[in-house]
């Protein structure tokens, strides 16, 4: 992101950073928490303007809009409640489930690979790879936010970056990495998805899916109707990424049912072969195909590069979050750059596909060519707010925010990390991560990536 842009944003006392986005707002917003009630109180939205300006933190964590408090849940390097070692680093994606009388269990993902910062602890039973030192760890939190317990909840992956949860309110962590046993250090292979039962990791243990396929996996949603489970590729290099749907075997069976197999297929789109190159929202593609997946253990060849026939296959770069809202299933494509290989360059997409008419949407472009001071360039994962809207947190360099995005297209910030990691001189602020909301919708959880820590924001959030 240019200086310029930075500068503009990075103001504490900041409020509508512009219009961040082009497109059909409205598309995005059919699965907000709110709308997926039915029910939408009278002033269950953010006022023009979002939630007013960001007061600066004398503690130097977190600015947030006045009338809005937080609380560190956990940071990086205290022990671990259940005493089996240190909280690990790297906090990324993460979900918020029900559990009985009013608590909450936050499973949380760590984005380590086999050295460097702390990984997590390796559990008998919990546990894939010894090598490998990502996974997960989940909290236990009462109605109040206090944290009952905190505890390993999956080891011995790597690099966990997202995820997605399931009708059945377990979380799906996904490793971003195709490395094969061999590879940097690792004893099996990796680039898998695993289930995590937050309320009892143990039941569902340190199993690969492997059924989803092998590949360097980012974010999943779960159609709550079929059971489909969408999923996303943010592979690193040319070819890149592919969009992908798993059908399940046993669909909506609960804990454990995506173990007993499926179907994984890519999509096509044709005519197609990359998504960047389409720039004009609301540019629609209808009788969008499946491909089958040749092989998707990738036991010789990664699937983006296996043969998928005379016709190929639609790639597409920076493949990030993925969400189900109302009957479609929404994707970002984080950027895509030329010089890296892409057809064209963006700051950002949003795609809607639609199964039951087997249509895909260019809903939403983000970048420099939307509005000179959006917030919007390279987003990550988008969660959806109690409003109604979208949250979306930056990943890039410079100020770190969490920016809301409401239903009219106004852009306000909610949060800015003050954790400085780099020097008073050249200073630098760690990504946020894992934005979501509690199951009530009163709460708002988020991870300082680096230094890895998870807050607990609570306030006005339906004023």
């Amino acid at each position: 992101m240019s200086a310029t842009r930075r500068q503009i944003l990075s103001g504490a006392g900041a409020s509508v950073a512009g219009i961040a986005f082009t497109g059909a707002l409205s598309e995005l917003f059919a699965g907000s928490a709110s709308a997926a009630s039915g029910v939408r109180a009278p002033g269950d939205r953010p006022p023009r303007g979002g939630y007013g300006p960001l007061v600066p933190d004398p503690r130097g964590l977190l600015d947030l809009p006045a009338g809005f408090r937080y609380k560190v849940l956990s940071r990086q390097g205290d022990p671990l409640r259940s005493g089996e070692g240190p909280v690990p680093s790297n906090h990324d994606g993460m979900g918020a489930f029900p559990g009985h009388r009013g608590r909450v269990h936050l499973v949380r993902n760590h984005e380590n690979k086999t050295t460097g910062k702390l990984g997590v602890p390796t559990v008998p039973g919990l546990t894939y790879d010894p090598a490998a030192k990502g996974g997960c760890t989940v909290l236990e939190l009462d109605g109040r936010n206090h944290v009952l317990g905190e505890r390993v909840a999956v080891a011995g992956t790597a690099v966990n970056c997202a995820g997605g949860p399931t009708p059945w309110n377990t979380w799906l962590t996904c490793e971003e990495t195709e490395d094969k046993a061999g590879t940097n250090g690792y004893a099996k292979d990796h680039g898998f998805v695993f289930e995590v039962d937050g309320a009892d990791p143990r039941r569902t243990g340190a199993v690969p899916l492997t059924a989803l396929g092998r590949f360097q996996h980012e974010a999943v949603a779960v159609d709550p109707r079929s059971g489909i489970v969408y999923e996303t590729e943010d592979a690193f290099d040319r070819p890149f990424g592919l969009f992908y749907r798993f059908l399940p075997r046993k669909p909506l069976g609960g804990t454990g049912s995506l173990r007993a197999g499926g179907a994984l297929e890519a999509m096509r789109v044709p005519g197609v072969p990359d998504l960047s190159a389409v720039r004009e929202t609301g540019t629609r593609f209808e009788g969008v195909e499946w491909v089958p997946v040749p092989d998707p253990l990738a036991a010789e060849t990664p699937i983006r590069f296996q043969d998928f026939g005379p016709k190929g296959i639609t790639h597409a770069q920076k493949l990030e979050g993925c969400y189900w809202g109302g009957r479609a299933v929404y994707f970002v494509s984080s950027f895509a750059r030329t010089g890296d290989g892409s057809a064209a360059t963006h700051f950002g997409q949003v795609w809607k596909y639609e199964p039951h008419r087997r249509r895909l949407t260019l809903v939403v472009v983000f970048g420099p060519s939307t509005d000179i001071r959006l917030p919007g360039e390279s987003p990550d994962n988008i969660c959806l707010a109690p409003t109604g809207g979208l949250m979306v947190s930056e990943d890039g360099g410079g100020a770190q925010h969490v920016f809301g995005v409401s239903e009219r297209g106004e852009v306000y910030p909610v949060a800015r990390g003050r954790q400085n990691i780099g020097t008073p001189e050249e200073p630098e602020w760690g990504e946020f991560a894992g934005v979501t909301f509690s199951p009530d919708r009163s709460t708002m959880y988020v991870n300082c990536y680096t230094p890895g820590t998870t807050f607990a924001v609570t306030g006005p959030w339906h004023r």
